[in-house]
């Protein structure tokens, strides 16, 4: 149902490799679907550090706050490469929720999963140590966001970035991955070579 929604009212918007969506803070009324692309999450810290959420690529839905309570966004997206999205405004979605009352189902699972997905993000930052938070980001973005051959083009900042430590913090625990074998390490990139104890990391396991 949201779908058909989307191919009816949603408005077309082009992003070029670097250009910023919408940014923490900025007003927000819209909700968004992925054509093409890959767009990066973030929110800044009072300080100014910088936190990357997630990386999301076609086919993912994004802005649906903005359907129940137009406000402040929640974190900033910039397009990591040349992008299109689809966004329908919070207006449009409450008209035909009068029309079709049944559209208010897909919204409140779209609301559920994103709230679940919040909570985990704020508990494994808050109370999982650094090696877990880690190997399960790199698991994440392994699974998700198409990397080939178990091989993810991040650099160890950016890394940093995701799970919200210094690059010093990850450069460590990344070296000792490497010496046991678990990763290997090239220039802005980072390869798998054992899954299943990266695995066991993530689930605060030894190897």
């Amino acid at each position: 149902m949201l779908k058909q929604l989307m191919d009816e009212l949603a408005t077309e918007k082009k992003l070029a490799k670097g250009e910023v969506l919408f940014e923490q803070g900025d007003p927000g009324e819209t909700l968004y679907a992925i054509g093409s692309g890959v767009l990066e999450f973030s929110v800044l810290s009072p300080d100014g550090r910088k936190l990357i959420l997630d990386v999301m690529q076609e086919g993912a839905i994004f802005g649906e706050i903005a359907l129940f309570s137009p406000g402040p966004r929640t974190a900033t997206v910039i397009a990591l490469e040349a992008a299109t999205v689809w966004g329908i405004k919070n207006a449009d979605v409450l008209a035909s929720l009068n029309e079709r009352p049944e559209l208010g189902v897909d919204m409140i699972q779209l609301a559920g999963r994103r709230m679940r997905w919040m909570g985990q993000q704020l508990r494994d930052q808050v109370f999982l140590p650094l090696p877990m938070r880690l190997a399960q980001k790199i698991l994440y973005l392994v699974k998700h966001n198409g990397a080939q051959d178990d091989v993810l083009k991040l650099s160890q900042a950016e890394l940093a970035e995701f799970i919200g430590v210094s690059r010093e913090s990850v450069s460590k625990t990344l070296a000792i991955w490497k010496r046991d074998g678990v990763i290997d390490l090239g220039r802005g990139t980072l390869r798998i070579l054992e899954k299943e104890n990266l695995k066991k990391i993530a689930e605060s396991e030894t190897i």
